[in-house]
């Protein structure tokens, strides 16, 4: 396929999926429960963490720490103490646990009290054309608090090779406006044209059976490889290709 035609292949997929439909089989379900900016602020940020792995099981996940939250993350996060940690003693997804959990509530309600909240801690150090130093400086507020040394390899670091899969989607749940209902496009002071295409192994796979991605680890490199190659085809609104990308490889077999 030439530019054009490429082009045109990966316009008619993303309008394939991106669309309500896409929300019923997705982790984006659950943040699509508020309406509360913050609510969805925070409830996409834990469940964009646990999203590695089945489908189902970090959907199943996701509506447990929902419940664990009291069905009110933003008040529940805002009021959170050390004598709650035992109310989240049995929460595991893979290698992420409970003391993962209750660190990471902590570390919410100080970027909330302290930094003015997620919104304005990323878009203070986000550069025009790439969210990747931001996401650097992230962790290490992220972690300011004293913390346990292992639930640091939660945080992805992209300054590290990281490609931060995880992270940059919740980024395009939070900045990405596509007026079909699925991203939530609440964050304001960040562009869509500054976001990255969440790399795994399903969009990495599609993208260089289509010639949009040369390096063969999904790292940093290969992410800004893959940014460079969205941005001719859509400079606005690159990071729209991950439906695309990810429909292919997951729905398809492409």
């Amino acid at each position: 396929m030439n530019k054009t035609e490429l082009k045109a292949f990966l316009d008619e997929k993303v309008n394939t999926y991106n669309n309500p439909n896409f929300i019923e089989t997705d982790p984006i379900q659950i943040p699509h429960l508020f309406t509360l900016k913050e609510d969805i602020e925070i409830t996409g940020f834990l469940v964009a963490t646990i999203a590695w792995g089945n489908r189902k099981s970090i959907i199943t996940n996701g509506n447990r720490l929902v419940e664990l939250m009291g069905n009110s993350p933003y008040d529940f996060v805002m009021n959170f103490s050390e004598e709650q940690s035992e109310s989240l003693s049995n929460f595991v997804h893979r290698t992420f646990n409970n003391e993962d959990l209750a660190y990471f509530l902590k570390s919410l309600q100080n970027i909330y009290k302290n930094h003015g909240g997620l919104e304005t801690l990323f878009s203070k150090y986000a550069e025009i054309d790439s969210m990747q130093p931001a996401i650097h400086h992230f962790k290490k507020t992220f972690f300011e608090l004293p913390h346990p040394s292992r639930t640091q390899k939660h945080i992805s670091d992209p300054l590290k090779n990281s490609a931060a899969k995880r992270i940059n989607m919740f980024l395009r749940w939070m900045v990405r406006n596509d007026a079909t209902g699925v991203d939530f496009g609440i964050w304001k002071s960040i562009d869509s044209s500054q976001l990255s295409c969440p790399l795994d192994v399903h969009s990495g796979n599609v993208a260089r059976k289509l010639k949009l991605l040369k390096r063969k680890q999904n790292d940093a490199k290969a992410l800004l490889e893959l940014d460079n190659s969205l941005r001719k085809l859509d400079s606005q609104d690159p990071v729209k290709y991950d439906f695309a990308l990810f429909g292919l490889g997951v729905f398809e077999r492409f």
